[in-house]
């Protein structure tokens, strides 16, 4: 394999476990920063538009803790990534839930039906200045999912820190997803074949 390491350097600008375990599985280092902004505190009607103003708002909240000139003098780039996830189910946008209560609820709504993610990806070229973005959706159809199952899955906590409560690549859940029209990764909060494309670009 081809060091990818080698013509640029990687910031992700997440605190997501799932997001660095995607990143790492295609082939890349990085180092990581959060961005810490309320994220209450952007509001868009549209799914597709929330979740590209979120990423926006990750990115330049990380920018104005950064040496911006000496990444400007450096001779390889370094691209940051930002990116942003939420739940879309009967029309609804879903963060993360609230409470244990809430996350009751999405998750009873979404036994025998089905929900949809919409993702995105900003990077930013922080040599050039160049930044892009762009935003994916995965329908995902479920079986009918116990009450009991729903239980230990709030009891574990994990669902309390997700978009919608939806961790279907969790071992309890995997058994109740019919059908995922769409990537996994892209479920799990970064799409790769995306993530790649505008590594490619930003370069």
């Amino acid at each position: 394999m081809e060091d990818k390491t080698e013509k640029f350097k990687i910031i992700l600008g997440s605190s997501s476990i799932t997001r660095r375990t995607i990143l790492a599985e295609m082939g890349y280092e990085f180092t990581l920063m959060s961005a810490d902004i309320d994220e209450k505190a952007t509001r868009k009607e549209k799914p597709e538009e929330l979740v590209m103003a979120l990423a926006e708002a990750k990115a330049d909240a990380i920018l104005q803790r950064l040496p911006i000139g000496d990444y400007v003098k450096e001779a390889e780039p370094t691209l940051l990534i930002t990116s942003d996830q939420v739940v879309v189910y009967e029309g609804v946008i879903r963060e993360k839930p609230a409470n244990a209560d809430e996350a009751r609820k999405f998750l009873k709504g979404y036994s025998g039906g089905y929900a949809a993610t919409v993702g995105s990806v900003l990077i930013t070229n922080l040599k050039t200045g160049f930044r892009k973005g762009e935003w994916d959706r995965v329908e995902i159809y479920f079986n009918q999912i116990p009450d009991e199952i729903i239980e230990e899955l709030i009891e574990e906590g994990n669902v309390l820190h997700v978009a919608g409560g939806l961790l279907i690549e969790n071992p309890l859940m995997r058994p109740y997803i019919k059908q995922v029209v769409g990537t996994i990764d892209s479920v799990m909060g970064l799409p790769k074949a995306l993530t790649g494309k505008l590594i490619k670009e930003a370069l």
